[in-house]
Parts: C-alpha cells; sequence; structure tokens
C-alpha cells in the first residue's frame, strides 16, 4: 500500500483563514451598518420616499441597522475567527489572554481592510444619491459633513472644540459592549445558548446606539470608523476625513481610534475584576455543596 504523505497545511487553516473570516466578516458588519446610515441620509430623502426632515425614525434605522449588521458579520466569521470584527475586541481579548497576542496585528489589519473594501462598495451603490444630496444642498463634497457622516464619526456639536467628551463617549460606549460581551460568552453566567449569542451582541450594539448614539456616532470600533473614514479622504472629503476638521472639531481622528481601545480595556477589566471572582467563588461553593437548584 502506497505510503501516506501528510497533507501540506495551507494558509486557510491558520492565520491566513482567520483573517479571511475577519474581513470577510467586517465587510458584512460595514457593508449592512454603512448602508443603513445612508438609507436614512441620502436614500429616503432623495428617492422622495420621505419628505420630513431627519429624525427620531431615521434615527431607528441607524440604530437597528448597524445592530442586525453585528448579528449577521458575528455569524459569518464566528466559527473560525471567533468574529472579532472590532479591533477594540481583540485587544480586550488579549489583555484578558483569552487571544494570542501574535495575532492581534493580523487580526487588525484584516478588520480595516473588511471595513475600507465595505464602504467603496456602499459608495459605489449610492454615489448618485449622495451626489443628489449635495447638489440639492449646494456643498461641495469636501464641505458635505452630511454626506461624509453616512461612512465614519464626528462630535455633536455642543461640544465645541472639546476632545475630552468625545472621548469619554468611546470610552464608556466601548466599555459597555466589551462588558456586555464577556457576559454574553462566558458559560458560567447566563449565557445565551443554541448559538443566539451574536443576536443579543447585536441588540447590545442597539442598546448603546439608542443611549450613547447622539454624542459622537457611536464608533465603538476603530476599524469601523478608520477605514470608512480612509476611504472617504481619498474619495474626496478631504479634511473632513483627515484629520477630522470641521467647523467645531478639528484633528477628531484618532479619537474612535484611541476611545475604543481603553474603552475595551476597561470593559473587560470591569468584568473580570467584579463580575469573574464572584462565579468562581459561588461555582467552588456548588462544587463542594451541590447544585443550587430547587427541588421541583
Amino acid at each position: 500500500m502506497a505510503e501516506r504523505t501528510a497533507r501540506r497545511r495551507g494558509y486557510r487553516e491558520g492565520i491566513g483563514g482567520e483573517m479571511l473570516a475577519e474581513f470577510l466578516g467586517t465587510f458584512v458588519l460595514i457593508l449592512l451598518g454603512v448602508g443603513s446610515v445612508a438609507v436614512a441620509v441620502v436614500g429616503l430623502p432623495g428617492s422622495g420616499r420621505q419628505a420630513v426632515p431627519f429624525g427620531a425614525a431615521n434615527w431607528l434605522i441607524i440604530s437597528w441597522g448597524w445592530g442586525l449588521a453585528v448579528v449577521f458579520g458575528v455569524y459569518v466569521a464566528g466559527g473560525i475567527s471567533g468574529a472579532h470584527l472590532n479591533p477594540a475586541v481583540t485587544l480586550g481579548f488579549a489583555v484578558r489572554k483569552d487571544f494570542p497576542w501574535r495575532k492581534v496585528l493580523p487580526y487588525w489589519l484584516a478588520q480595516v481592510f473588511g471595513a475600507f473594501v465595505a464602504a467603496a462598495l456602499v459608495y459605489a451603490c449610492y454615489r448618485w444619491a449622495i451626489e443628489a444630496f449635495d447638489g440639492k444642498a449646494g456643498l461641495a463634497r469636501d464641505k458635505s459633513l452630511s454626506t461624509y457622516s453616512i461612512f465614519a464619526t464626528f462630535p455633536a456639536e455642543y461640544f465645541g472644540n472639546s476632545w475630552w467628551g468625545p472621548l469619554l463617549d468611546q470610552i464608556v460606549g466601548t466599555g459597555i459592549l466589551l462588558l456586555l460581551i464577556c457576559a454574553l460568552i462566558d458559560l458560567r453566567n447566563t449565557a445565551p445558548l443554541a448559538n443566539l449569542h451574536p443576536f443579543i451582541i447585536g441588540l447590545v450594539v442597539v442598546a448603546i446606539g439608542l443611549t450613547f448614539g447622539t454624542n459622537a456616532g457611536y464608533a465603538i470600533n476603530p476599524a469601523r470608523d478608520f477605514g470608512p473614514r480612509l476611504f472617504t479622504y481619498f474619495e474626496g472629503w478631504g479634511s473632513i476625513a483627515l484629520p477630522g476638521k470641521f467647523q467645531w472639531f478639528d484633528h477628531y481622528w484618532w479619537i474612535p481610534i484611541v476611545g475604543p481601545l481603553i474603552g475595551g480595556v476597561v470593559g473587560v477589566a470591569v468584568y473580570d475584576l467584579i463580575i469573574k471572582p464572584v462565579i468562581r467563588a459561588r461555582k467552588g461553593e456548588e462544587a463542594e455543596e451541590g447544585p443550587a437548584v430547587e427541588e421541583l
């Protein structure tokens, strides 16, 4: 019988396959998320399907659009890479020693590239609506904050030129995200079963959008902001994108990167320092005393 030869390990089985999954998962996330913003900002008004100005209903479209985008992005990549889809998630998991540090930069690269390509495809589909919107408003592209906002984030006008308020917002929003992700994937806690955790994590993003979204556009994901921001810079939005300059903000580009990275570490630290030790202690007691369940 012929000797068996060892099957050569392909790139899909190692970090290359994980990067592909992160790329496509992030691509789906940004495609659907940014697409929902395009619908709310230029699609509905430009198509004649909405006669009233941008309002609460449009914000609901955006919040639910991003939430569902997370759901399906996680389902695409979850079984291969863990579906981080977010450099803050990758960093947070590395800090808590659930993820190897050597994979952090490759994951970040795949996530940013997936976001960039998705933004380009959304633009290709909505270019006519964007041009019509700017034409009706009489704005050159590099002066149009509204159409730029389809792709990347900016701070609310009430912050003025302060960076501390938006930075705090990004730290808090991403901290909430990572805290709740840690809770939802912890099988020793009350984690959802039957592969429902992507849907619940999507609801977390909806909740963040509905509670903290208007401060700074709830990027809560460096790749989600920087990939599309880089695309808009090359596509003509200029200084609004990089360095992130408009009437009431300047050099804003770094805040949706640094804020979420800090927030991600804070979120996992809060869960691991407060909830995790309690779960361990209580599980230890249960192991000695038996399962803590009511007799029926």
